[in-house]
């Protein structure tokens, strides 16, 4: 009798510690500059993503609302922000995700060329993962000297000079970033005749 309840326990215990194990991993979708444009294309590639990450310059927080219809929504407030975003979302938002201490903001520089008083802070609080855009410049760089990681997604929206839309996606698993994917996303093509369908003269 004692050796069946052992076993039991011993199953049970071997179930917690694989549940556990595998709560410590998380895909994360990144995105920024949506500029208050929505692609249903976000939705699906998102859709195996466990928390999504908004870096600013939302232009309507209907943007919000539907990624928060994927899964949790993280976002901060962008220059271009104002109305609801403004009153809904920081700034800055410093946080952990899983082991990874992660800063989350607008506007904050990348290596090299930070923007002022981001360098200090991300050292004191002890960031690894700092997360940005306004630029719509994709850039995934490594810090050596404060030992982190920077992303800037790109810009997800339309308004702006970049000429390729783009989400980033990052698996974070303890203390461990991995399986960063950039994903591209093309402009939408009309035909000639959708095209003078849509449009008066």
């Amino acid at each position: 009798m004692f050796s069946i309840n052992f076993l039991t326990f011993r199953r049970v215990e071997l179930l917690t510690l694989l549940l556990n194990f595998a709560s410590k991993m998380k895909r994360i979708g990144i995105l920024s500059d949506t500029h208050g444009f929505w692609d249903d294309r976000f939705a699906a590639h998102f859709a195996d993503c466990d928390e999504i990450w908004h870096a600013g310059d939302v232009g309507d927080y209907a943007i919000i609302e539907r990624l928060a219809e994927i899964c949790p929504v993280r976002g901060v407030s962008g220059n271009i922000d104002h109305g609801t975003v403004r009153r809904r979302l920081p700034e800055l938002d410093i946080f952990r995700c899983e082991d990874v201490k992660v800063l989350l903001t607008h506007i904050g520089g990348y290596p090299g060329k930070w923007a002022p008083g981001m360098k200090r802070l991300l050292a004191d609080e002890g960031i690894n993962l700092a997360v940005d855009g306004h630029s719509h410049i994709l850039k995934v760089i490594y810090d050596r000297q404060l030992d982190l990681l920077h992303i800037n997604p790109g810009a997800a929206g339309q308004q702006g000079w970049h000429k390729v839309r783009t989400l980033v996606k990052l698996t974070i698993d303890g203390a461990d970033m991995r399986d960063c994917e950039v994903i591209e996303l093309a402009r939408p093509r009309l035909s000639t005749e959708s095209y003078f369908e849509n449009h008066e003269y």
